[in-house]
């Protein structure tokens, strides 16, 4: 029997958008986003981490002696619970960030149509019940 990993996403923390306009490089919005996780570097290494030691995270936070491997960069944001490097590159590359709004996956809209069919469902037996009502006290 094969396991799946579902693709969800943690709930990300809001960032202050004029922290990340401060942010001069990717690296210092790297840097901002692990700080406000909170987590150490050992969080961030290892065989389920974006790099497999912590020496080789250091050189890419610190010294900027290695690059950060771009195709973890979801993984990076997802344990640390926010997205600044993302909202650094797209402030960086002139995009209004007020103006952004996340995009609702399948599951969310399915969830968003069932629970709207839902109170819609309600007014309706609500309605119902007090047509009924006012026609037993009549």
């Amino acid at each position: 029997m094969i396991q799946h990993e579902l693709p969800a996403r943690p709930q990300m923390h809001a960032i202050d958008l004029a922290l990340i306009a401060r942010q001069p490089s990717m690296t210092k919005a790297l840097q901002l986003c692990q700080t406000l996780s909170g987590l150490e570097d050992k969080a961030f290494t290892g065989p389920s981490g974006i790099v497999k030691d912590t020496a080789q995270w250091s050189r890419i936070m610190n010294s900027g002696q290695h690059n950060f491997p771009q195709d973890q960069l979801n993984l990076f944001m997802d344990k640390a619970e926010n997205e600044a490097p993302l909202l650094w590159l797209l402030h960086s590359r002139g995009y209004d960030l007020s103006m952004l709004r996340k995009l609702e996956t399948e599951t969310e809209r399915q969830l968003r149509v069932e629970r709207e069919t839902n109170v819609k469902l309600k007014e309706r037996l609500r309605y119902a019940e007090s047509m009924l009502m006012g026609k037993a006290t009549a």
